[in-house]
Protein backbone atom coordinates (compact mmCIF):
# COMPACT_ATOMS: atom_id res chain seq x y z
CA UNK A 1 0.00 0.00 0.00
CA UNK A 2 1.19 3.52 -0.78
CA UNK A 3 1.93 6.03 2.39
CA UNK A 4 -0.34 8.28 1.17
CA UNK A 5 -3.03 5.76 1.36
CA UNK A 6 -1.33 4.75 4.82
CA UNK A 7 -1.32 8.21 6.36
CA UNK A 8 -5.07 8.76 4.95
CA UNK A 9 -5.78 5.94 7.14
CA UNK A 10 -4.48 7.14 10.00
CA UNK A 11 -6.66 10.89 9.18
CA UNK A 12 -9.53 8.96 9.37
CA UNK A 13 -8.81 7.06 12.13
CA UNK A 14 -8.27 3.75 11.09
CA UNK A 15 -6.63 0.77 13.46
CA UNK A 16 -5.95 -0.85 9.73
CA UNK A 17 -3.42 2.09 9.24
CA UNK A 18 -1.24 0.81 11.90
CA UNK A 19 -1.90 -2.79 10.65
CA UNK A 20 0.06 -1.48 6.94
CA UNK A 21 2.33 0.27 8.66
CA UNK A 22 3.46 -3.19 10.20
CA UNK A 23 3.52 -4.64 7.20
CA UNK A 24 5.62 -2.31 4.54
CA UNK A 25 8.03 -0.86 7.50
CA UNK A 26 8.28 -3.47 10.40
CA UNK A 27 11.51 -5.00 9.55
CA UNK A 28 13.38 -1.73 8.92
CA UNK A 29 12.08 0.07 11.99
CA UNK A 30 12.52 -3.75 13.96
CA UNK A 31 16.18 -3.34 12.15
CA UNK A 32 16.65 0.10 13.77
CA UNK A 33 15.79 -0.92 16.86
CA UNK A 34 17.47 -3.94 16.88
CA UNK A 35 20.62 -2.77 16.13
CA UNK A 36 20.63 0.02 19.46
CA UNK A 37 18.67 -1.64 21.74
CA UNK A 38 18.47 -6.02 21.04
CA UNK A 39 15.66 -8.33 20.33
CA UNK A 40 12.81 -7.66 23.56
CA UNK A 41 13.41 -4.19 23.53
CA UNK A 42 13.34 -3.42 20.10
CA UNK A 43 10.14 -5.24 19.65
CA UNK A 44 8.48 -2.67 22.57
CA UNK A 45 10.10 0.53 20.61
CA UNK A 46 8.59 -0.51 17.23
CA UNK A 47 5.27 -1.01 18.52
CA UNK A 48 6.24 2.49 21.06
CA UNK A 49 6.52 3.76 17.13
CA UNK A 50 3.44 2.90 15.92
CA UNK A 51 1.50 4.22 19.21
CA UNK A 52 3.62 7.91 18.81
CA UNK A 53 2.34 7.80 14.64
CA UNK A 54 -1.10 6.65 15.82
CA UNK A 55 -1.16 10.08 18.37
CA UNK A 56 1.16 12.41 15.83
CA UNK A 57 -1.54 11.66 12.71
CA UNK A 58 -3.68 14.04 12.70
CA UNK A 59 -2.80 16.18 12.63
CA UNK A 60 0.95 15.85 11.28
CA UNK A 61 1.45 14.69 7.85
CA UNK A 62 4.88 13.63 7.20
CA UNK A 63 6.02 14.25 3.68
CA UNK A 64 8.99 11.31 3.98
CA UNK A 65 6.78 8.54 5.66
CA UNK A 66 9.73 5.60 6.22
CA UNK A 67 11.88 8.47 7.20
CA UNK A 68 9.48 9.76 9.58
CA UNK A 69 8.81 6.62 11.49
CA UNK A 70 12.27 5.44 10.99
CA UNK A 71 13.72 8.83 13.30
CA UNK A 72 10.81 7.81 15.72
CA UNK A 73 11.90 4.83 16.33
CA UNK A 74 15.75 5.36 16.45
CA UNK A 75 14.85 8.69 18.85
CA UNK A 76 13.00 6.10 21.05
CA UNK A 77 15.59 3.67 20.83
CA UNK A 78 17.95 5.78 21.72
CA UNK A 79 16.29 7.19 24.77
CA UNK A 80 15.81 3.68 26.12
CA UNK A 81 19.24 2.70 25.58
CA UNK A 82 20.30 6.07 27.74
CA UNK A 83 17.86 4.87 30.40
CA UNK A 84 19.90 1.28 30.55
CA UNK A 85 23.19 2.65 30.55
CA UNK A 86 22.42 4.80 33.37
CA UNK A 87 22.90 1.96 35.75
CA UNK A 88 25.32 0.29 33.73
CA UNK A 89 28.63 1.60 31.25
CA UNK A 90 29.23 -0.85 28.00
CA UNK A 91 27.33 -1.47 25.02
CA UNK A 92 27.58 -1.39 21.35
CA UNK A 93 25.85 2.23 21.16
CA UNK A 94 28.45 3.74 23.54
CA UNK A 95 30.99 2.64 21.01
CA UNK A 96 28.91 4.53 17.85
CA UNK A 97 28.16 7.39 19.64
CA UNK A 98 32.18 7.85 21.27
CA UNK A 99 33.53 7.39 17.08
CA UNK A 100 31.10 10.54 16.27
CA UNK A 101 32.00 12.55 19.36
CA UNK A 102 34.99 14.11 17.85
CA UNK A 103 33.18 15.19 14.51
CA UNK A 104 29.66 16.31 15.62
CA UNK A 105 29.47 19.15 18.39
CA UNK A 106 27.70 19.15 21.20
CA UNK A 107 24.76 21.79 22.00
CA UNK A 108 23.09 22.90 25.28
CA UNK A 109 21.20 26.06 25.96
CA UNK A 110 17.87 27.65 24.49
CA UNK A 111 19.51 27.88 21.08
CA UNK A 112 20.14 23.92 20.97
CA UNK A 113 17.09 23.50 18.06
CA UNK A 114 18.40 26.16 15.72
CA UNK A 115 21.85 24.76 15.87
CA UNK A 116 20.42 21.24 15.59
CA UNK A 117 18.70 22.19 12.52
CA UNK A 118 21.49 23.79 10.90
CA UNK A 119 23.95 20.88 11.98
CA UNK A 120 21.32 18.55 10.33
CA UNK A 121 21.33 20.87 6.86
CA UNK A 122 25.19 20.78 7.10
CA UNK A 123 25.07 17.38 7.78
CA UNK A 124 22.92 16.29 5.06
CA UNK A 125 24.95 18.50 2.25
CA UNK A 126 28.19 16.54 3.49
CA UNK A 127 26.56 12.50 2.66
CA UNK A 128 25.06 14.23 -0.66
CA UNK A 129 28.74 15.05 -1.20
CA UNK A 130 29.78 11.46 -0.55
CA UNK A 131 30.25 8.16 -3.19
CA UNK A 132 27.52 6.18 -2.57
CA UNK A 133 29.15 3.36 -1.19
CA UNK A 134 30.50 5.50 1.83
CA UNK A 135 27.34 7.18 2.24
CA UNK A 136 26.24 3.79 2.97
CA UNK A 137 28.84 2.92 4.89
CA UNK A 138 28.48 5.68 7.61
CA UNK A 139 24.69 5.76 7.29
CA UNK A 140 24.46 2.02 7.93
CA UNK A 141 27.03 2.60 10.79
CA UNK A 142 25.83 5.72 12.54
CA UNK A 143 22.50 5.81 11.78
CA UNK A 144 21.31 2.43 11.31
CA UNK A 145 23.88 1.21 13.97
CA UNK A 146 24.98 -1.82 11.84
CA UNK A 147 28.24 -3.61 12.92
CA UNK A 148 31.01 -3.65 10.44
CA UNK A 149 30.59 -7.35 9.53
CA UNK A 150 27.17 -6.78 8.49
CA UNK A 151 28.06 -3.56 6.57
CA UNK A 152 30.54 -5.02 4.87
CA UNK A 153 28.76 -8.05 3.74
CA UNK A 154 26.02 -6.01 2.24
CA UNK A 155 28.69 -4.14 0.19
CA UNK A 156 30.72 -7.12 -0.58
CA UNK A 157 34.20 -6.08 0.61
CA UNK A 158 35.83 -6.80 3.72
CA UNK A 159 35.69 -5.66 7.40
CA UNK A 160 39.04 -3.80 6.99
CA UNK A 161 37.64 -1.44 4.14
CA UNK A 162 34.69 0.00 6.05
CA UNK A 163 36.80 0.50 8.94
CA UNK A 164 39.25 2.69 7.44
CA UNK A 165 36.70 4.07 5.13
CA UNK A 166 34.42 5.48 8.15
CA UNK A 167 37.74 7.12 9.52
CA UNK A 168 38.58 8.70 6.23
CA UNK A 169 34.80 9.52 6.33
CA UNK A 170 34.36 10.70 9.89
CA UNK A 171 37.76 12.96 9.36
CA UNK A 172 36.56 14.72 6.53
CA UNK A 173 33.28 15.32 8.38
CA UNK A 174 35.02 17.12 11.16
CA UNK A 175 36.93 18.74 8.32
CA UNK A 176 33.63 19.70 7.18
CA UNK A 177 32.41 21.06 10.05
CA UNK A 178 35.48 22.90 11.06
CA UNK A 179 35.13 24.47 7.76
CA UNK A 180 31.89 25.30 8.34
CA UNK A 181 32.67 27.16 11.51
CA UNK A 182 30.92 24.58 13.52
CA UNK A 183 33.67 23.41 15.16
Amino acid sequence: MEDSRIIELYWERDQQAVQETAVKYGRLLERIAGNILGRQDAEECVNDTYLRAWNAIPPERPAAFRNWLGRITRNLSLDRWKASQAAKRGGGMEVLLGELAECVPCSEGPQKALEDQALAELLNGFLRGLPAENRRMFLGRYWYGEGLAEIAASLGCGQGKVKSALFRTRKALRAYLEKEGVL
